[in-house]
């Protein structure tokens, strides 16, 4: 299915077969960024574009910043799998998925290149000006499947793009001692930590529990604000970032 970009930025088109129609009553409210996670980013373009992977993506960046449109906006790209944002489960009609090579974390994960950041914000910028995304929905796959995902990761520059006015970011509080918390504790500072997590937008019981889906939440979050040290602990500087980040977002 051939058809022209969406974006006013430059690209190329590359059709790929994998996608359907959003689901009824859905507007187009999230970016959702992921990493390729393969060695190769030329394989990694054709595996999104192929029937057999059964995923998509409405653009791919490569490293050297070119753009390719693989699925046109109007279309649900098969790129967040099972995810929950704020409320959201079907994150696939919601959003617009980019993928941006890299060989992630289990083939040589590596800084992103100056040139490829400098693009994705180009095309970012575009797509949430025109479809009115705000801040806190341009967000990691991480951030939306915590238990599944780790990309794009602490490598990718979030207060580069929070400084172009996409995606929710504050500086980390300096890591330190103190009390912390961590899997297989419990009790009402946890459900407290288990709230905050929520009202961010992550999908967590307020059980009390530090379970594994805390765990994996944690996880998230620090990859996306506290990236020095990703460990799944809830450590003072863990806990006032999140503190810090919701005010941010509650201040708007």
């Amino acid at each position: 299915m051939s058809f022209q970009p969406d974006t006013s930025v430059p690209c190329e088109v590359l059709p790929a077969v994998n996608h359907g129609k959003r689901a009824d009553d859905t507007s187009i409210d999230m970016l959702v960024l992921h990493y390729t996670g393969m060695k190769d980013e030329q394989e990694a373009l054709q595996w999104l574009a192929c029937k057999e992977s059964g995923v998509s993506a409405h653009y791919f960046v490569f490293e050297d910043g070119k753009v390719v449109q693989m699925v046109p906006e109007h279309r649900r790209a098969w790129h967040a799998g099972k995810a929950f944002w704020h409320g959201k489960r079907d994150i696939n009609s919601h959003s617009i998925g980019i993928e941006i090579a890299n060989p992630g974390h289990e083939h040589g994960y590596r800084p992103f290149p100056d040139i490829q950041i400098s693009s994705a914000i180009a095309l970012c910028r575009d797509i949430a000006d025109r479809h009115g995304i705000t801040p806190k929905n341009v967000v990691a796959h991480s951030d939306i499947a915590p238990d599944r995902k780790q990309d794009p990761g602490e490598l990718f520059p979030w207060a580069q793009f929070h400084a172009s006015g996409l995606g929710h970011f504050v500086e980390a509080e300096a890591i330190s001692g103190g009390r912390f918390f961590q899997f297989g504790d419990s009790g009402e500072p946890v459900a407290a930590l288990q709230e905050m997590l929520a009202l961010h937008g992550f999908e967590v019981e307020k059980s009390g529990n530090f379970d594994e889906a805390t765990q994996a939440c944690i996880h998230a979050f620090q990859r996306h604000y506290r990236p020095e040290r990703v460990d799944g602990i809830a450590d003072v500087s863990t806990i006032a970032t999140l503190h810090k980040s919701l005010d941010a977002l509650l201040r708007g």
